[in-house]
């Protein structure tokens, strides 16, 4: 039986400059974090090979010191990677490749495929069709050359590419690099291991996306994850077995506070998160001052707990109850112009809507002013 593991889009370098500095550098060291576990996994179910699917360096122009990680990263799997050239690492004339292969960073496991011709891996017992990309973009489909090829008898056929499967994917996705749909079918290939959508993605039964080990957008797409692949002979059909590959969770949330329940559910869903997630959270509706304080409560521990936290309150009104403004003791010309605010919100017009929201900074401005109880008494 052949086992190996099928990965892609490592896009180790990615930048995230919507982050934090701080937030944006652990994101990206994740990166390296993925490759580690992918070559930990590798070890630990003794497959004969991992398949990489393209794109393993987000840009032609990284450091000498990230290639060096990058490979060192997966030293725990002493067996073949076999790497394909993608469409943000092609195989130019000068390249990362042949950078990395100039300043001695690959090591001799790694058999990086560049040119269209059959790979055999003797001891696994596979002949890897590769089709690389040597420029960003083509419009022809790379792998059509798979069909006409014959591999030696008793070897599990296998292609490698990068690339969008025609019609297949969100319009949004579909780019250059085409692939046709039925193309594991049409050259007898016992699997096809895909690359370039970041997602997991079954095709049909031998046609698979592995996505990227270690997600890095807001989509619920089944990122972070690795297919380890089982085949029992030629012509058998593949099992194949997701395996979570990354570190960080991301959920992008738009939650509306209306009612004291709203906020009780809202603060449930943010204590169930896995840690170390990635979160943007956008929020609507009204709070009093209570929830407004078990707000800023939850979300300064969820900052804590997680990778990054944005939150956007630019439509999340402070709106104290009667009770809110009775406990501020605001008297003299404060209290006049609480009094006044408080009529002027009774409505639905542009000018009440105006009062609301002032009423709500001021009620705020107040509240923080106000001394801790324990201090006051010490003071008196």
């Amino acid at each position: 039986m052949l086992r190996f593991l099928h990965t892609a889009d490592w896009q180790i370098g990615r930048q995230y400059s919507r982050f934090a500095a701080e937030d944006a550098a652990m994101l990206a060291d994740a990166r390296y974090v993925a490759v580690e576990r992918l070559a930990r996994l590798a070890a630990e179910e003794q497959v004969g090979a991992v398949l990489v699917a393209g794109d393993i360096f987000d840009a032609q122009t990284l450091s000498d010191r990230t290639l060096h990680r990058t490979f060192q990263a997966m030293s725990a799997y002493t067996g073949p990677w076999v790497m394909l050239p993608g469409n943000h690492d092609a195989a130019l004339a000068e390249s990362i490749w042949s950078r990395a292969e100039r300043i001695g960073a690959m090591p001799d496991n790694v058999h990086l495929l560049i040119t269209p011709e059959v790979c055999v891996l003797d001891d696994t017992g596979m002949a890897i069709l590769p089709a690389p990309l040597t420029q960003r973009q083509t419009h022809d489909d790379l792998t059509a050359w798979f069909d006409s090829v014959d591999t030696k008898e008793g070897l599990v056929r296998i292609g490698l590419a990068h690339g969008s499967v025609e019609g297949q994917l969100p319009e949004s996705a579909d780019s250059p690099n085409p692939i046709a749909a039925d193309r594991a079918s049409r050259a007898s290939l016992d699997y096809l291991a895909l690359g370039d959508w970041h997602g997991l993605k079954q095709i049909d039964a031998r046609t698979w996306y592995s996505g990227t080990p270690e997600q890095e957008r807001f989509k619920d797409n089944g990122a972070g994850q690795a297919l380890l692949v089982e085949i029992d002979h030629p012509g058998a059909e593949p099992r194949v077995i997701p395996r979570a590959i990354g570190q960080h969770s991301w959920y992008q949330w738009r939650r509306s506070l209306a009612v004291a329940s709203d906020l009780d559910a809202l603060l449930d869903e943010l204590g169930a998160l896995p840690a170390m997630s990635v979160v943007d959270l956008t929020l609507s509706g009204e709070l009093d001052l209570a929830g407004q304080q078990r707000l800023e409560q939850a979300l300064g521990a969820a900052a804590g707990r997680h990778r990054s936290l944005q939150v956007h309150l630019a439509e999340l009104a402070l709106v104290p109850t009667a009770e809110d403004i009775a406990t501020l003791r605001a008297d003299g010309y404060v209290g006049h112009v609480i009094s006044e605010l408080q009529q002027r919100q009774e409505g639905d017009d542009a000018q009440a809507d105006t009062a609301r929201q002032a009423l709500g900074i001021l009620a705020g401005l107040l509240r923080d002013q106000r001394p801790v109880s324990g201090a006051a008494e010490e003071q008196s």
